[in-house]
């Protein structure tokens, strides 16, 4: 009888055991909504002159991290930054420059006017995390318990470019991250405080947004500007960073008229005119802030006196 029971029991412990026995996934919650994605992105051997891109601020306007009983506040905002500007540089298609202050917008205008030595953004990448949490839940059965971490994330995006001021693309984004482990009849794991689901909370989000971006950035087109004229070339700003090749032809436009438009009361500068064609014959500088090409004029004209009223954009 005793055998019977002890038996029976060790089988109702299995049994038990088997159902209660808690998988421990690390899952990242990421939409599966298809994005559209613009065709020069699509292909990632397509070749494309590199947008300069900044990302100026990325702020943490939520309570969390923040308190005056934490010694080392968790800087999310800073997190986000980083992880976006790593997807845009990773992509290829992106010279990104480093930047961190709101107050950089109407600085990064006055560059090209500017005896510092810095190159100007095209575009500025601004955003904020607006909603970021943490949970741990769990579930105790007579046998089992189980322990659920969970992150989530709000980030918002806003695109602007740096000439008008304009945004020309903005967009939330939300994601979610969690684990869980558990223990049936004491053994299993014990789940400590898991830091990893906030980078992976933020990840998810972004990525939700950094296909759009791309397309944003590439659907502008590339410019770059006269610096001067030496002898018979004309020396053009960027180089080898931003894709740039010996050989490449650009054309020179003529900026066209400036005007204010009267619902919004803001500048918009209408379509250049094609005025010139230029070769790229050599290049010279090491590194984004000071790479030039020198070019010859092959076509058109171009007033030494009124570089200002010219820029250049891609013929490849």
């Amino acid at each position: 009888m005793r055998y019977f029971l002890l038996c029976t029991c060790l089988i109702m412990i299995f049994i038990i055991s088997g159902c209660a026995t808690v998988p421990q996934p690390d899952i990242v919650k990421v939409s599966s909504d298809d994005t559209m994605i613009s065709p020069v992105l699509a292909d990632s051997q397509a070749r494309t002159l590199k947008r300069i891109v900044a990302i100026a601020r990325f702020s943490n306007e939520t309570n969390y991290g923040r308190g005056v009983y934490l010694a080392n506040n968790y800087d999310v905002g800073k997190q986000a930054m980083d992880i976006l500007s790593t997807k845009l540089v990773q992509s290829g298609k992106f010279v990104m420059l480093e930047r961190s202050d709101l107050e950089f917008l109407e600085r990064e205008r006055n560059f090209d006017q500017s005896t510092i030595n810095m190159i100007p953004a095209d575009y500025l990448i601004i955003g904020s995390i607006t909603d970021f949490g943490r949970r741990t839940t769990g579930k105790v059965g007579i046998f089992s318990r189980t322990q659920r971490q969970s992150a989530y994330s709000k980030v918002n995006i806003r695109l602007v470019n740096v000439k008008t001021g304009q945004i020309v693309y903005g967009e939330t984004g939300e994601g979610e991250a969690y684990s869980e482990a558990g223990t049936v009849l004491g053994a299993g794991s014990q789940a400590g405080y898991d830091s990893s689901l906030n980078d992976k909370a933020i990840d998810a989000a972004i990525s939700k947004l950094v296909v759009n971006i791309m397309n944003n950035l590439l659907n502008n087109p590339w410019k770059s500007y006269l610096l001067s004229k030496s002898d018979d070339l004309w020396i053009m700003a960027g180089g080898e960073s931003q894709g740039i090749q010996i050989g490449d032809t650009f054309n020179v436009m003529l900026r066209g008229e400036t005007v204010i438009n009267p619902q919004t009361n803001l500048p918009i500068e209408l379509p250049g005119k094609k005025v010139a064609l230029l070769h790229v014959l050599q290049m010279a500088g090491d590194n984004v802030e000071n790479e030039i090409s020198i070019c010859e004029l092959i076509d058109g004209e171009i007033d030494q006196l009124s570089l200002s009223d010219y820029y250049i954009t891609d013929n490849l």
